[in-house]
């Protein structure tokens, strides 16, 4: 059990903990991944001064000061692995096909988009920058919010400092463009004017209050989330989405996730190169559904 084996996990409560961590925050250790979340817990644990992990599950479940260390626990389970330019075929269906229509006919109408995993700030930014080179930003209103409910990753997005993995996809004259060499070894900061585009937060999918004015949005990116997710959590973060959404409504999941089982609110099209949910009763005409 490496560097946890001094911390106790008595029969049973590993069960009991990971239904708390499903419960709070969605994500869903299966039997096999179990290890790993004590792993990832552990330190934590230990810092508490506490010889158990029971003795922290009773912390979070019950402890009136329990939300701090929830941002703690968080921020242990983050995934922080995206990049720019991740997946590109949804982000030019939102910018070539989906924006243009929404101002050919509500030209006042501010298109607000959330990304809802927004993780260290590369997707929002990406999104931004294809925004920003079909000029949409002098043309129409546009609202980016960009949230995580990892605080520590969301603080390294409104840094803005990114190391040479994130640029492994993104076109070189893109980076040349909307980066600076950072004082860092290897480090990038990202344009200010750019980086201004975006509205940063904290928020946890499984929190309806958290979430409910964010996915009040045109487009949510919810994207390589869910495979983290159990299909009872996934369920749940859909339908918040489908009540708030804004008709027509167009959500972008993971290429490699499907919520067809678990949904009616969302009827899945094809728009441009990339498949998108789009909210099931306030479905837009599919005339000119590809890029001009």
């Amino acid at each position: 059990m490496g560097s946890h084996s001094e911390v106790g996990l008595p029969p049973g409560s590993d069960d009991l903990l990971r239904s708390l961590i499903h419960e709070r925050t969605g994500v869903f250790f299966d039997n096999g991944r179990c290890d790993l979340l004590t792993e990832k817990l552990a330190p934590l644990v230990i810092d508490r001064g506490f010889s158990s992990f029971l003795d922290y599950y009773y912390l979070l479940k019950y402890d009136e000061g329990a939300a701090d260390e929830w941002h703690k626990v968080m921020n242990a389970l983050s995934v922080p692995e995206t990049y720019f330019w991740r997946e590109i075929d949804q982000l030019r269906a939102l910018v070539e096909v989906i924006i243009p229509e929404w101002f050919s006919s509500r030209r006042l109408e501010p298109f607000r988009i959330w990304s809802a995993a927004c993780a260290t700030g590369e997707e929002p930014l990406t999104i931004a920058m294809l925004l920003n080179e079909r000029g949409w930003f002098e043309r129409g209103a546009i609202e980016i919010l960009a949230t995580d409910a990892s605080s520590s990753a969301v603080a390294k997005a409104q840094r803005g400092i990114y190391r040479e993995r994130s640029f492994r996809s993104l076109p070189q004259e893109l980076r040349s463009k909307y980066f600076v060499p950072d004082s860092g070894p290897s480090t990038w900061q990202v344009n200010e004017k750019l980086h201004r585009k975006i509205r940063w937060g904290v928020a946890n999918l499984m929190d309806e209050a958290q979430i409910a004015a964010l996915a009040s949005a045109n487009a949510i990116f919810c994207r390589n989330v869910f495979i983290y997710f159990s299909e009872n959590t996934i369920s749940k973060a859909v339908s918040s989405f489908a009540r708030y959404i804004r008709p027509p409504g167009y959500l972008f999941i993971g290429v490699s996730e499907s919520i067809l089982r678990l949904t009616t609110r969302f009827t899945l099209e094809e728009i441009g190169n990339a498949f998108v949910y789009v909210k099931a009763d306030g479905k837009p005409s599919t005339a000119s559904r590809h890029a001009h």
